[in-house]
């Protein structure tokens, strides 16, 4: 059961991830409040590029961090659920 919940959640986090236009549209980009890591990116370029870059480093990291530990969870072939 923990490998499903694991794989969920990297499912929710790459679903999060993508999410940028509705973020923007229906949430708003309030810094502090309603803001996500891809909205920070996204002022983050216009502002200041290596706040961007800092911002974009640390959201890569994180997103590989959760798919390999996906990886590393995954069931392998042969293994039977109970």
């Amino acid at each position: 059961a923990a490998r499903s919940l694991g794989a969920g959640a990297a499912m929710c986090w790459s679903r999060a991830i993508g999410e940028f236009g509705a973020t923007i549209i229906f949430a708003g980009n309030l810094p502090g409040r309603t803001q996500t890591m891809p909205l920070a990116v996204y002022l983050g370029f216009e502002q200041s590029l290596d706040r961007a870059l800092v911002l974009s480093a640390i959201l890569i990291t994180i997103s590989l961090a959760v798919l390999l530990a996906v990886r590393l969870l995954a069931p392998r072939a042969g293994d039977t659920a109970l």
